[in-house]
């Protein structure tokens, strides 16, 4: 069975939403980029709520000056976006999961191959937590305090018991914590 792995970036205090200019993806110092690349080696399918998708499909493809290696492997990757309005993803390697797509990602998880990964698609990533269906948190954490926007948990939900497998800390001041549910 494959592992489904949420991989976050994230606030001190807990927000996944992107108000500000706390991230920058071309902006990455060489420890976090190679941490970055061990968790894509790990995975072969990226899965992408409607939102992040076509913000990912705007800019990582138009990269022509990618040092991070991240346009290639986005590229490459199998992505599945969950819409219902999208019928054409228009990004090679692309499937829709329309209708009843907790089943299909259920469906995904239980073939061979690596890693299933989720990043944004804040809403996407509330219904695969409250479904059970998510196996590990790869978050990281940026040292900046948003002070709104939306978490990584839905309100009100709890999930005790994480495991935490890695705590690594970078230079830039950035944190990887990875917790197994």
């Amino acid at each position: 069975m494959r592992t489904l792995a949420i991989t976050q970036n994230i606030t001190l205090d807990g927000s996944i939403e992107m108000l500000g200019d706390w991230f920058d993806p071309a902006d990455q110092d060489e420890q976090l980029l190679e941490a970055t690349n061990r968790q894509s080696e790990r995975a072969d399918a990226m899965l992408l709520g409607r939102q992040t998708f076509e913000d990912f499909r705007s800019y990582w493809p138009q990269q022509t000056d990618d040092r991070t290696g991240i346009t290639d492997e986005l590229n490459q990757i199998q992505k599945y976006v969950v819409s219902s309005t999208m019928s054409d993803p228009q990004w090679r390697n692309s499937t829709v999961l329309t209708g009843d797509w907790i089943d299909q990602v259920r469906t995904l998880k239980g073939q061979a191959g690596r890693d299933i990964v989720v990043t944004g698609s804040i809403m996407l990533t509330h219904a695969l937590i409250e479904s059970g269906l998510v196996d590990e948190y790869r978050l990281f954490v940026y040292p900046v305090v948003q002070g709104r926007g939306r978490r990584l948990f839905p309100d009100g939900y709890e999930k005790p018991g994480l495991q935490l497998a890695e705590a690594r800390g970078f230079r830039n001041g950035v944190s990887l914590l990875h917790y197994t549910a």
